[in-house]
Order: C-alpha cells, then sequence, then structure tokens
C-alpha cells in the first residue's frame, strides 16, 4: 500500500507551548482515519499544517511525495473548522467561486446533493440554519475529485440528525483510492465509519492503528478505549 501522507519528527510550537512534538505517521490510500484528541492536542495544527497554513518548526511532512505548498492543494480538499463563506452569497455564488479555483470541482455532482436538501441556486447563506449551512460546506469540500480530505470538526455543533447527513456524505463521495483524515472529539458518532485511528495527546501520537486491531486487541471499542486514554 502506497503511503499518501507522510511525517517525520513534525513539531510545531507556538512560543514555549509544543502544538505538536515529533509527530511520525504513515497514512495509506483509500482509508478514512479519524484523528481523536481532546481540545489542545495538536488535531487542528496537524491539519493546518497539512494544508499549508501553518509551517513546521521541525521535522518534515509530505503528502504524495510533496511538502505542502500549491501542488499538493491541488489534490487536498480541506473543511475548516469555522466557516469561510461570507452570509451574503447565494449558492449559484458559492458553486461558481468553487469552480473558479478548482479544476478537480464536481458541479453537477454539487448540485445533486444540494437538491436533495432541498436548497436551491438562489437560496442564501443568510437564510440557512447552523446544521444546513455545515452541510452545505462539506458538499462543496466532498464534490471535489481528491486525492485527500482533510475534515476538521465536521460533526461538531450539530444536531445528531444533521451528524448521520454528514456521516453518510462522506462515505458516499470519495473514490477507493482517495483517504478521509477527520477530526474530532466525538469518537461515538464517527467510529461506524472508520478504518484507522490516531490518538493524540498534547501534540504527540498516544496510539495508531486500525479499527480492527484496537477492537482485537483492547477488547473495548475505539470510544471505550479513548476514554480510558483520555480519563474522560
Amino acid at each position: 500500500m502506497n503511503n499518501l501522507l507522510e511525517c517525520r519528527n513534525l513539531s510545531k510550537s507556538f512560543g514555549s507551548v509544543k502544538a505538536l512534538n515529533k509527530v511520525n505517521l504513515s497514512i495509506g490510500q483509500g482509508r478514512i482515519v479519524g484523528l481523536l484528541g481532546p481540545n489542545a492536542s495538536g488535531k487542528s495544527t496537524f491539519i493546518k499544517i497539512c494544508n499549508d497554513l501553518l509551517t513546521p518548526t521541525g521535522g518534515e511532512i509530505r503528502i504524495a511525495g510533496k511538502k505542502p505548498g500549491i501542488e499538493t492543494k491541488k489534490i487536498v480538499s480541506y473543511l475548516p473548522e469555522r466557516s469561510y463563506l461570507n452570509d451574503w452569497m447565494k449558492v449559484s455564488d458559492i458553486i461558481a467561486f468553487f469552480q473558479d479555483f478548482y479544476s478537480d470541482f464536481n458541479r453537477d455532482k454539487a448540485y445533486d446533493m444540494l437538491k436533495s436538501l432541498g436548497i436551491g441556486k438562489k437560496d442564501r447563506l443568510k437564510t440557512m440554519s447552523k446544521g444546513t449551512k455545515e452541510k452545505v460546506q462539506l458538499i462543496l469540500v466532498m464534490s471535489r475529485e481528491a486525492q485527500l480530505y482533510l475534515l476538521d470538526e465536521p460533526i461538531g455543533g450539530v444536531d445528531p440528525a444533521a451528524r448521520d447527513y454528514i456521516l453518510d456524505t462522506i462515505i458516499s463521495n470519495y473514490s477507493e483510492n482517495a483517504t478521509v483524515i477527520l477530526s474530532t472529539h466525538l469518537i461515538a458518532d464517527i467510529e461506524k465509519i472508520l478504518d484507522d485511528v490516531i490518538f493524540l495527546r498534547e501534540g504527540q501520537v498516544a496510539l495508531t492503528g486500525t479499527v480492527d486491531q484496537i477492537r482485537e486487541e483492547s477488547g473495548k471499542s475505539v470510544d471505550s478505549l479513548f476514554r480510558e486514554v483520555f480519563k474522560c
């Protein structure tokens, strides 16, 4: 199996605070990976480095053999924790925006998913609920034919019904050769779709493995083991 993402001794400090501390990871193709940890464990920092929004202070990272930058942005589709879309925008404006920026954006796929939610081209973001906005943003991200999807807290702050829709959208809209990395602390909600997990604690990898390995070796669900490791 070819590794899509590799990092060696990856570190990031903000002054005296070590957000990531010598992280070593290899992530293959065609996987759904849970990046799991409590708040301030380094999850968002890791995802931002992958997306070239932060620069490491030590170590190295490669995505498809390249440093994060212009070339990797062509194959990485990123859902940030906070919205970057303006409320005044209509759905048609947003679709045009993504089409201009990303050559791999599938316009028809996006409109089909939006239609399934009863969202029209002329609808504006400001008229939508928080949960619907979250769904729209995810649809945009998953409508790219990317190799790597980076989803930062995609189910945070939305109701259980919205979470189910979001998870179904993720597993239904990525190719078998693509990889999805999603960060969250809501383990029970996403465990059913994961192939692999990475536990981060205070910027370091506390545990990594396949979901099947973890269940077999520990005799616990990923959620139960997470609660044990992090005492939550």
